[in-house]
C-alpha cells in the first residue's frame, strides 16, 4: 500500500494533474472535472492507461471515524480527462470532506487538500 490517506491506498506510480475542479453539495451532489491526470514517470509517462476513473468522498464523523463513499466509474480519456457527476449518500455529519479521484478499484491518483 502506498501513501494511504483515510484508509484509501495510493495508485502506486506517481501521477500528475493539469487541473481539476469540483463541487460537493450538502445533498451529496458531486461534480468533478479532471484534465490531464496522467502518469508522471515510467514507459507510459504522459498518458493515462486507466479507461475509467471514479471518485471517493471521505468524511470524518463527529467521533473522528472515517466514512468513505464511492461513485460509479466514469470514462476517462488517454490524456487523463474525465467528468464525474454523481449523487452520493453522505454520512451525517460529513466533517472535513476530502475528494479523491481513483482507479475503478479505489486506489487514489489525485486528492483535494488533506
Amino acid at each position: 500500500t502506498q501513501n494511504p490517506i483515510r484508509g484509501i491506498n495510493g495508485g502506486g506510480l506517481p501521477w500528475v494533474l493539469t487541473s481539476a475542479s469540483g463541487e460537493l453539495k450538502a445533498s451529496g451532489r458531486l461534480e468533478v472535472i479532471v484534465k490531464g491526470l496522467v502518469l508522471a514517470a515510467g514507459p507510459n509517462a504522459g498518458t493515462n492507461p486507466i479507461p475509467a476513473f471514479r471518485a471517493i468522498v471521505s468524511c470524518l464523523g463527529s467521533d473522528g471515524s472515517v466514512q468513505n463513499v464511492m461513485t460509479n466509474t466514469f470514462p476517462a480519456t488517454m490524456t487523463g480527462n474525465t467528468k464525474i457527476e454523481a449523487t452520493v449518500n453522505l454520512p451525517h455529519p460529513c466533517l472535513a470532506p476530502i475528494i479523491f479521484v481513483t482507479s475503478p478499484t479505489g486506489a487514489w491518483f489525485a486528492t483535494t487538500g488533506n
